[in-house]
C-alpha cells in the first residue's frame, strides 16, 4: 500500500514546482527589495533593469499558481519565498553599503584627537561651537561613505566614548572630501582571480 501511495504520489506538483516557486519569489523579491533601496540611494540606471526581471519572474510565478490553484503547497512556497526574499535583499543590501551617511558627533570633551583621526582617514569634518543642556559643546559633522560607518563609530568610540552621536542617509551631495578608492592595479585583481600555472 506504501509503495503504490509513492509510486503515484505527484513529485512535480507537490514537491518540485513548490521549491521553483518559493527560489523564484526569493529570487523576484530581493530583486525589488534592491530596487527600492536603489531608488532611494539615487543609483537610477540599473532600477529599470531590477524592475524587468522582477517583474519577468512575477509573472512566470504567478503564471504557475493559477494554473494549480487547488495546490496549498504552492501557496505556501509563494508566501514563504516572498518573506525569505525580502530578508535576503536586505542581507543583500547591507553587504553592499551603498550610499552616504551623515554623522553628527556632540562631545563636551577634548576632541582633537578625534578630529586628527579624522582627517587622518580623509574624512572631512565641519566643527561647530554650540550651547548643550549643560554648558558648551561641540558638534562634529561628517559625511562618509557607508561602508565607512563602523571604522568612524570606533573611533567616536576611542577617543570620546561618551560622545553623543546620531548616523542618518543622505540622498546626494555637491563636494565633499571623502576616503579616496584605493587604486585597482593588474596585481591586486590577479590577487582576486589566481591562476595556477600548468
Amino acid at each position: 500500500m506504501i509503495q503504490s501511495f509513492f509510486g503515484s504520489f505527484d513529485y512535480y506538483s507537490w514537491i518540485l514546482l513548490p521549491l521553483i516557486i518559493f527560489f523564484s519569489r526569493v529570487v523576484d523579491v530581493s530583486l525589488g527589495t534592491l530596487r527600492h533601496v536603489f531608488i532611494s540611494k539615487g543609483f537610477r540606471q540599473i532600477v529599470p533593469v531590477l524592475g524587468f526581471f522582477e517583474i519577468l519572474i512575477w509573472i512566470i510565478v504567478v503564471g504557475q499558481i493559477m494554473k494549480n490553484l487547488n495546490n496549498f503547497a504552492c501557496y505556501l512556497a509563494f508566501a514563504g519565498g516572498f518573506a525569505a526574499g525580502t530578508y535576503v535583499g536586505l542581507l543583500i543590501e547591507e553587504r553592499l553599503a551603498l550610499g552616504l551617511q551623515v554623522i553628527r558627533i556632540i562631545t563636551n570633551q577634548n576632541c582633537d584627537n578625534l578630529l586628527e583621526d579624522l582627517k587622518k582617514g580623509n574624512h572631512g569634518v565641519t566643527v561647530v561651537d554650540a550651547q548643550g543642556a549643560v554648558g558648551p559643546v561641540k558638534m562634529i559633522f561628517t559625511i562618509i561613505k557607508r561602508k565607512n560607518v563602523q571604522q568612524v563609530v570606533h573611533l567616536i568610540r576611542k577617543h570620546n566614548p561618551t560622545a553623543f552621536y546620531s548616523i542618518e542617509d543622505i540622498k546626494d551631495i555637491s563636494q565633499g572630501v571623502f576616503t579616496a578608492k584605493r587604486p585597482r592595479n593588474f596585481a591586486s585583481i590577479r590577487k582576486m582571480f589566481p591562476i595556477k600555472a600548468k
